[in-house]
């Protein structure tokens, strides 16, 4: 008997997420809402302020900032990946010249059957 088990009483605190239990609050939609819509606000302002011209100049560097993030391929890997393209179209290309010649025979075979 002693191996039964309790019930739990009405109304008692169920285990919560890490949130809970370390005492953060959890965001409520509306917070996060409001919490957002300032910042978004505020960068559209920033982006009008921006002239054309101001715009037109950070084209430039930022373009070359972002290019310096790409993992470029290695040679080896462009070989490999040039045979897959090339080996991919010929076989479409096969394809699509095998389905082409059969509709042709069938259309072919279809408008010379009554004569």
């Amino acid at each position: 008997m002693a191996d039964e088990h309790k019930p739990e009483p009405v109304g008692a605190a169920r285990p919560a997420g890490k949130r809970q239990v370390s005492g953060v609050s959890t965001t409520s939609s509306d917070a996060y809402t409001a919490k957002n819509a300032v910042p978004a606000a505020k960068a559209a302002e920033e982006e009008k302020e921006k002239s054309l011209g101001k715009r037109a100049v950070d084209y430039i560097p930022e373009t070359v900032q972002e290019m310096r993030k790409v993992i470029w391929p290695t040679a080896r890997q462009m070989v490999v990946y040039t045979l897959i393209v090339f080996a991919f179209l010929i076989i479409l290309t096969a394809l699509v010249w095998g389905v082409d010649t059969l509709t042709g025979i069938g259309v072919e075979k279809v408008l010379t059957i009554n004569k």
